[in-house]
Order: structure tokens, then sequence, then C-alpha cells
């Protein structure tokens, strides 16, 4: 049995035992095999640590020029740099001749995700999400991806004590939720594994299937750097407020340096995120697909430009 933490006196604690022992009972229903429940379930107390870095999340209000100088480091580039280079026949003859993808999207996920691999999480992934199904927070999410992850390890791709990840059950080395891999997560190197953690043809594989899966269009770019009017009101920018390039070029905008847009039958949307007097933005189609990785403005906006940086 694995390491049994002190029991909290927190009266939300409640009967930990008997909330798991219900979640035994529920997977063994849906079919999944009882030895393997038993094992991968074989936990006598919620993980405090999970819990105290649950409620303690640190609020952060930063603008766009703060974020970008936080997470595009010149380390991060390098760092991408070097990581490229040292897998880019992996990407490019295994992965990106499956999926028509940008390797620069890819890279980009990969390096913000986990620093290139080095950061993916040291919390045992079936413990972590336990814990959160029966703390209450967002308690229905948390169980739905506790009994993905149960059956992720009844497929018998990983083992529980294999199976890491962050505190709130993001896996491996591209973060996925276990609903998230269940959907997105595949097999390249042909082992008869869907290995997020360890095998890079299935880390890069899956973060190209999830781009693939989420919209995105091959030949396209992301976006690029723009020149947007201080005078154009901000109601008239954002990711949703699509107008063809020709139609924004009449409001203005061009690429940077006053240049034309090239395809002015293209449609893209306008973004300034600090605004008027901030970096601006064109965006595309791919920006989207981008985004269902993490809803993020910001974080697609990263995605982009540390993939171009780096490939």
């Amino acid at each position: 049995m694995r390491t049994v933490r002190a029991q909290t006196a927190d009266p939300m604690m409640g009967d930990y035992a008997g909330f798991v022992a219900g979640i035994r009972q529920e997977a063994i229903r849906q079919g999944l095999t009882a030895s393997g429940v038993m094992h991968a379930l074989d936990l006598s107390a919620p993980n405090m640590k999970v819990i105290e870095r649950d409620r303690n999340q640190p609020e952060f209000h930063l603008t766009w020029a703060q974020y970008r100088a936080r997470v595009l480091t010149q380390h991060k580039v390098d760092d991408g740099r070097a990581a490229f280079a040292r897998e880019r026949a992996v990407l490019e003859q295994q992965v990106l001749t499956r999926y028509d993808v940008s390797p620069g999207a890819v890279m980009g996920i990969w390096g913000l995700e986990s620093a290139y691999g080095t950061l993916t999480g040291s919390f045992g992934v079936v413990d972590a999400l336990c814990t959160l199904a029966f703390e209450g927070r967002r308690a229905k999410f948390f169980h739905g991806e506790l009994l993905k992850a149960l059956a992720i390890l009844n497929a018998g791709d990983i083992t529980p004590e294999s199976m890491t990840g962050s505190y709130a059950g993001a896996m491996g080395q591209p973060q996925f939720m276990p609903s998230a891999y269940l959907k997105y997560a595949v097999d390249i190197d042909g082992d008869g594994r869907r290995d997020i953690w360890h095998s890079m043809p299935d880390i890069f594989g899956s973060i190209a299937a999830y781009l693939a899966g989420s919209g995105w269009v091959a030949g396209e770019s992301w976006g690029q750097e723009a020149s947007v009017p201080d005078s154009l009101p901000q109601s008239e920018l954002g990711h949703a407020r699509t107008r063809t390039l020709g139609a924004w070029m009449k409001l203005g905008v061009r690429q940077v340096g006053g240049i034309p847009f090239a395809r002015p039958d293209m449609t893209g949307a306008g973004l300034r995120p600090d605004g008027p007097g901030g970096e601006a933005f064109m965006v595309y189609r791919n920006f989207a697909a981008i985004r269902r990785y993490n809803p993020s403005d910001f974080y697609a906006l990263a995605v982009g430009l540390l993939g171009n940086e780096i490939t």
C-alpha cells in the first residue's frame, strides 16, 4: 500500500474511505477490471498537498506585455531551439507526415505546457483527482476525470505509479486531462501504448492530433503581429470579431511597417491585448485551434510566437 498521509481534522473531509469505496464500485459497474481498480484506488486519505494547491491558487492579473516578458524569455527560446534540433527528425518524419499541422505550434505547446518535457508534475494523477472529486470544489468535473483516468489505466497504457501529472490531474508532457487523453492521445511509435509521458513520437503526435481535431487548417499561419490604429475602438477587436483582411485594411489595419496584407479575401480577427499603444496582432483560424488547447488569448499568442522563434 502507498504511504498513508495523516488524516485532516477539516470537517469537509468527511468519510474518505467510503467515498473511495463508492468510486471503486462505480468503476467496476462500468466494466473496469476489479483488480486494476482496487490497485489504482489503494488510497487511504486525501492528498493535503493537492487540497492546499487547489485552495491557494495565486491570482495573477498580468498585462499582455508582462505575460510575454514572463513566458517568452530568451532562455525559453534557446531551450526550444535546442529541443527542436534534437527532436526535429521525430517530429517531421513520424508525426507531421500523419498530421499536417505546424511544427511551431506543436513545439510552442510543448514548451509552454511542460518546458519541453522538464516540468510535468509529480503528483499521482488518480490520487490528485480522487482528492479533488472528494473535496467538493468542481467535484462533478473531477469525478468524471477520475473515472476516465481509471479507464486509461484499465486499457494498459500506463501504470498507476507512472501516471503522474499536475495537482489538478493534467498528465504527461502535453499536460492532457484524462478526457483529452482519451480523445486525442495516439500511439505513433507502434508499441501498443499511448505514452505521453516518455515517448516523443506519442507526445508530439498527441499534441498534433489535438490541433488537427480542433480545426487546424494546413498551410495557414496562426497569425502575425500587425499595426492597428490607436483610434480603432477596442470594441471592434477580439478573437470573435472576424472580417476579411480587405475590410480590416479599410479600417487602417496593416502588417507591421504599414505593408498591406497580401490576401485581402482572407478572414482574420484583430487583437490588441493591452489596448491603444500596445502590441497588436491579426489572428486566423489556426489561432482558434490553439485556443481550444487553452482558451486564453495570451496563451495562444505565446504558443504562436514561441513556435515562430524556435522553428
